[in-house]
């Protein structure tokens, strides 16, 4: 057992990062420490939870909190700041009626006991967890419905995304869309999770329009968040979760709190080739939220993720602000060898260390990539808070971090490429950290050729933004600096 005065954290620094921001903010930040590179123009967007209560009611899960989508825009040297919520209907309503009127998937139960949530069976859509740019749309998402369309400049939410009608406005699309590269084309997926699902698969074009729209029924419960995306597959792992929904009909628990990990049953590996019948592996248990990548050897598939070997379950009425993170299962990136044609997996422990939202240069998504970018602890050991970003060389194992700790806690890293040169190395880790310190966010910009160097700039917000998922970089600008 780590004594509490050995951690490199205090839990109460981290509590503090979980608290709503409601104001919403148009800025230019006139704060920088360190300087902005000289290639660095564009947008960085980022989404999560930033309204975390409706009324006196704390949402019983940050991931069922409203999404507040930020534009972090680097333009001539100079950075403009710029925060709107994501106006869905619920967010409205909630809004409108100072209370708690929703389930949510992972934690929540509306006001009034089990008869209140009795046969209640909607979800509240949060829009919270991604925001991407392709065409001209900036899409808000939620993987359990259709995405929220905002406006890039303004962030005002112009409403449902249903792509002319190719999808409806309660049709599963995933927060986790893979960029091809070489086309610019944006491939997704959804899933209707039941004790048989259905696979949903997506393509959008550059320009944004819907040009692919397919389905596959999967056998068994599916819980898929995340994928691997190829120019010759699309790969899942169906993880071997159990659902059952007795818990969350008569409305005792919340969906999330219903789901268990099948013990002795292995990971199903779905290869799709296009325009073909799946290919199906198995390999041992485990869950598996993020992928980093995946590319072709050959005939062979490598793909890296980051692996829990038991499903970190949420336990019904659990304050998430009281987490032990010494009794969470921690997140590991792994390494599976994938042979379709000798239906054989095998699987490489890549990094010892508690870690999450892993990046790569986006022009290697779908190609080898060598270098990783993801937040990690500030140590190996026990499970704790992010609180470094870390660079792992996968061709000699060896790993470069920058820490925040003891009161900083960082966000998903992005890698955003230097447009002067094609090196993987080349361009900086963007991240979100908060400062306990202060009680306000930093956003931080790293050379990605070498983190041991520390920041190269460092950027106070006026504010804290409240801990968040996910993002992504645009070159696009919508502000001009004065």
């Amino acid at each position: 057992m780590v004594s509490v005065a050995s951690l490199p954290y205090s839990t109460t620094d981290w509590q503090l990062g979980y608290r709503s921001l409601s104001q919403e903010y148009d800025y230019w930040i006139t704060e920088i420490e360190g300087r902005i590179p000289a290639g660095l123009r564009g947008t960085l967007f980022r989404n999560g939870p930033g309204k975390l209560e409706a009324g006196s009611q704390r949402y019983g899960h940050p991931f069922d909190g409203d999404g507040m989508v930020c534009a972090i825009t680097f333009v001539e040297g100079k950075v403009h700041f710029r925060n709107r919520f994501v106006r869905t209907r619920e967010f409205e309503a909630e809004e409108k009626a100072g209370r708690v009127l929703y389930r949510g998937v992972f934690g929540t139960q509306k006001p009034g006991g089990w008869w209140s949530n009795f046969l209640d069976l909607r979800f509240k859509n949060p829009a919270n967890t991604n925001v991407i740019y392709q065409g001209d749309k900036l899409l808000a998402l939620w993987e359990a419905s259709a995405p929220y369309r905002l406006n890039p400049a303004t962030l005002a939410t112009e409403g449902i995304e249903t792509f002319a009608g190719g999808i409806s406005a309660s049709q599963p699309f995933t927060a986790h869309p893979r960029r091809d590269p070489h086309t610019g084309d944006l491939i997704a997926f959804g899933v209707r999770a039941a004790q048989n699902s259905t696979l949903l698969f997506y393509r959008l074009d550059s320009r944004g329009r819907l040009v692919e729209k397919r389905d596959y029924r999967l056998p068994g419960f599916a819980f898929l968040h995340d994928f691997v995306w190829t120019p010759r597959y699309r790969i899942f792992f169906q993880n071997p979760l159990a659902f059952n929904p007795l818990p969350f009909v008569l409305g005792w628990q919340p969906a999330g709190t219903c789901l268990t990990l099948k013990p002795g049953e292995p990971t199903r590996i779905w290869l799709f080739p296009q325009g073909d019948e799946p290919l199906q592996l198995e390999t041992e248990p485990g869950f598996v939220f993020h992928f980093v990548n995946g590319y072709g050897v050959g005939d062979r598939v490598v793909v890296d993720a980051v692996l829990y070997e038991s499903y970190p379950a949420l336990e019904p009425d659990a304050d998430y602000l009281q987490i032990d993170f010494a009794q969470i299962p921690a997140g590991k990136l792994w390494r599976f060898y994938l042979d379709p044609k000798g239906g054989s997996v095998k699987r490489e422990l890549l990094l010892d260390r508690s870690v999450e939202f892993p990046a790569i240069h986006p022009a290697r998504m779908g190609g080898s990539h060598r270098y990783i970018y993801i937040g990690a602890t500030h140590a190996p050991g026990p499970n704790a808070p992010l609180q470094a970003i870390l660079k792992l060389d996968t061709a000699t194992g060896r790993t470069q971090q920058y820490s925040f700790a003891p009161r900083g806690f960082v966000g998903e890293p992005v890698f955003i490429p230097n447009p002067e040169d094609q090196g993987e190395e080349a361009g900086w880790i963007v991240t979100v950290v908060f400062d306990a310190a202060s009680q306000r966010s930093q956003v931080v910009i790293l050379e990605a050729a070498d983190l041991t160097a520390g920041p190269v700039a460092r950027i106070p917000l006026r504010h804290h933004i409240p801990y968040g998922l996910h993002g992504s970089f645009t070159p696009q600008v919508w502000v001009t600096p004065a």
